[in-house]
């Protein structure tokens, strides 16, 4: 994740000379999935200023952008960045990173929805993310708490979020985390989309029970018009068509 440092496949629809050369290049240019999948990044304001014109132009089609983190924390560039990406054409989302162990996943949610991480219906704003990973501070790598504790943090922040928003929040993490400190808990897959952290080549094999990924983290160190040095880089898995209709819940 483009983290505080402190950090379905469907096929696009045939065309002639110039769609296939557009996928034929963006297999060659874009990354190790197939040109059925549609690229985005992460960011927050480690990325610091950022032209989003030329990203855009440069082929990425969506951003998930970092607002809040536990309570306390407002992303310094948020404001800026989810305000120009949506004028530049990119469809984007906001991004909470959680802080299990210091306040309750109700709590953390409506930090996140009264923060920049509320949703509406313009083509262009996908439901927040939930980035729930490795513990980067002390406390432990499940911060401290049992599965069905980090079940019910997880359950609360969802909720709530769901409460306010009227969407479903979608889900970052790892296979090997989740698993771990959830008790590779299958639950909050009926509904709500991953977002898979894997650095690799493929996806990998999905958290327990994920059915299918539906963003994919797959690299930490891509590089991006518009973007100083390296941005992580992201696929959806679809089409940009699908991408919008997830953005407007339909």
């Amino acid at each position: 994740m483009a983290r505080t440092r402190s950090s379905l496949r469907r096929a696009l629809a045939a065309g002639l000379t110039v769609l296939a050369t557009a996928a034929a290049t963006l297999v060659a240019t874009a990354g190790p999935a197939a040109a059925a999948t549609t690229p985005g990044v992460d960011i927050s304001h480690y990325q610091g200023t950022i032209n989003w014109t030329s990203v855009r132009n440069a082929g990425i089609q969506f951003a998930f952008i970092k607002a809040t983190e536990g309570t306390s924390v407002k992303d310094s560039s948020f404001n800026a960045n989810y305000v120009n990406s949506y004028n530049a054409g990119v469809i984007r989302g906001a991004y909470h990173f959680a802080r299990p162990n210091i306040s309750a996943g109700s709590t953390q949610a409506n930090y996140l929805a009264s923060n920049g991480g509320a949703w509406s219906a313009d083509s262009r704003t996908l439901p927040a993310a939930l980035d729930i990973e490795a513990n980067p501070y002390s406390g432990g790598y499940c911060y401290g708490l049992s599965t069905t504790g980090m079940r019910n943090w997880v359950q609360d922040f969802l909720n709530t979020y769901r409460s306010r928003t009227g969407r479903y929040a979608v889900i970052y993490t790892t296979t090997s985390w989740w698993n771990q400190c959830t008790g590779s808990w299958t639950g909050p897959w009926a509904n709500h989309p991953l977002w898979l952290a894997r650095w690799s080549s493929t996806p990998g094999a999905l958290p327990a029970g994920a059915p299918v990924w539906s963003f994919w983290q797959y690299t930490s160190s891509g590089a991006v018009s518009g973007i100083s040095g390296n941005v992580d880089r992201n696929y959806w898995n679809g089409d940009r068509t699908r991408l919008i209709a997830l953005a407007n819940n339909t």
